[in-house]
């Protein structure tokens, strides 16, 4: 947001929650601004307080140096996809039937279960941005397909342990 222009803090919330959609709702400020901070440590970004107006010396203005702009670029140029942490998941699994702390197929199940409400949810959120706002339900419509594939993950990890169990 701010390889655009230099805003204060409360404008880049703002702006990130309309560049969300319902998603951006739950944004807490402060991380906002312990971000902001982070980024000026790292010589990211730089915060000046206007001398002039009616903001001088209440607000930080923020903007992106020279360091700042070549790290946008090369963030846009990365190919780079989010990945759940299906491996943690999984060695849960094989920790849970090893130790025998719990059966896997009530882990599964039960994790089915979370995704199955988030996966409601992101439905509902898409029908209700369908039409106000495209941008977002695209957002949202990534969202519900992620969640249905990592169901069907989940379906694969049942089959498995109940094949695994059948065995003597």
């Amino acid at each position: 947001m701010l390889a655009k222009e230099p805003s204060h803090g409360y404008e880049l919330r703002a702006r990130l929650r309309e560049a969300l959609g319902p998603l951006g709702d739950g944004m807490n400020a402060g991380h906002i601004y312990v971000t902001l901070a982070r980024l000026e440590k790292a010589g990211l970004l730089a915060a000046e307080r206007p001398t002039d107006g009616p903001d001088r010396n209440d607000r930080k203005v923020y903007a992106l140096t020279p360091d700042g702009q070549q790290r946008v670029a090369e963030w846009i140029a990365e190919v780079s996809w989010p990945r759940p942490d299906l491996a943690e998941f999984h060695l849960k699994l094989v920790a849970a039937a090893a130790a025998g702390l719990a059966d896997p197929l009530t882990v599964v199940d039960t994790q089915r279960r979370e995704l199955l409400r988030r996966l409601r949810d992101a439905q509902r959120a898409a029908m209700d941005e369908a039409g106000r706002d495209p941008a977002a339900a695209l957002l949202l419509e990534g969202v519900v397909l992620r969640l249905q594939a990592d169901l069907r993950w989940l379906d694969a990890c049942e089959q498995h342990w109940t094949r695994r169990r059948s065995r003597p």
